[in-house]
């Protein structure tokens, strides 16, 4: 029997896990800048303070070293706090604590738990600029101890958001702004969770395998149903977590296909198209049987013009173009 399911914007997917969570457990607790009474800068935290009130919901001053830090504290003694911080850029200000302290907790006390989430926004998806648009989370991907979550449509945001704020390590949970109003089908169900590092295989295909992460996720789908009319099968997996990184669907699928295109928002160089490029290399190097592909930005900063900004982004055709380079 299927479950019961809504059509809701990705925005209300985070909303109803956190709803959810806090009437479930009372120690968690929220803390960010306009989280309470504003209700969160794109209205993600819309309820919360009337539902669980000042001592819960808690807007904190304009400095992120101090939210993480209260986040760190409140989960030393015993609370499960999320904190935010409103955009990506944001967290290279409280660096320190996300990943000197947070990350480390469990290896300088023999192995106590820290059950933090670090929930921020990443990616173009208005007139925001570059110190408010870029997509951080190969750093964060790169420290031991931390999590790394990134979904790519309601029902995972709401699944995932879950069962961060249920884990017992510091999960860093990326929102992306370009999906924020984006509808897909969720479960309504209070207890449905999604297992953190899970690689999910979104559509089979023989031909091509496409790994994409954050809003570019749909935009291969939508290649690969383009390219479905021209004969040519495509696999789209969404890895969902980047820390850790579940590779077993992915090598597979390229064992299969034997060619790998990996699509994502944030930039080249170092990136998790370049990870995951040299696991497949290394795994399953026989089977493939052309060059892979990465899908990125060009080498510059986020424009502030949102036209130019959208621009950027690797759209629907920049992902054809790159499987159309690796077939016969």
């Amino acid at each position: 029997m299927m479950a019961e399911q809504r059509d809701i914007k990705f925005w209300q997917g985070l909303n109803q896990a956190l709803h959810e969570e806090m009437a479930r457990d009372d120690r968690v607790v929220l803390l960010g800048e306009d989280v309470a009474r504003p209700g969160g800068p794109y209205g993600v935290t819309r309820g919360l303070l009337e539902s669980f009130g000042h001592a819960r919901v808690r807007d904190t001053p304009i400095s992120e070293a101090t939210i993480v830090g209260l986040g760190i504290g409140g989960a030393v003694a015993g609370l499960r706090p999320v904190v935010e911080i409103m955009f990506f850029d944001f967290t290279m200000l409280a660096m320190d604590q996300i990943v000197n302290q947070a990350a480390k907790y469990r290896y300088f006390t023999a192995g106590h738990s820290l059950p933090l989430v670090i929930r921020t926004m990443c990616g173009a998806g208005g007139p925001n600029g570059p110190q408010h648009s870029q997509s951080l989370e190969a750093w964060f991907a790169a420290v031991p101890g931390l999590k790394v979550v990134m979904p790519s449509n309601a029902a995972d945001a709401k699944g995932l958001l879950k069962s961060a704020i249920r884990d017992d390590d510091p999960v860093l949970f990326i929102e992306t702004l370009g999906l924020l109003t984006e509808r897909h089908e969720t479960p309504t169900a209070d207890e449905y969770l999604l297992p953190i590092g899970e690689t999910k295989v979104v559509r089979d295909g023989g031909d091509v395998t496409i790994v994409a992460s954050g809003r570019i996720v749909g935009r291969a789908l939508s290649a690969a149903k383009q390219l479905a009319g021209d004969g040519v099968s495509v696999a789209v997996l969404d890895p969902r977590t980047l820390q850790p990184l579940d590779m077993e669907p992915i090598v597979s699928s390229v064992a299969k296909t034997g060619r790998l295109v990996v699509a994502h928002e944030a930039l080249r160089p170092f990136g998790l198209g370049a990870e995951i490029a040299a696991e497949v290399a290394e795994r399953c190097f026989s089977e493939l049987r052309a060059p892979i592909q990465r899908v990125t930005p060009e080498f510059v900063n986020v424009p502030t013009p949102v036209h130019l900004a959208e621009a950027r982004v690797p759209g629907v055709g920049d992902i054809v173009a790159a499987v159309n380079r690796v077939l016969p």
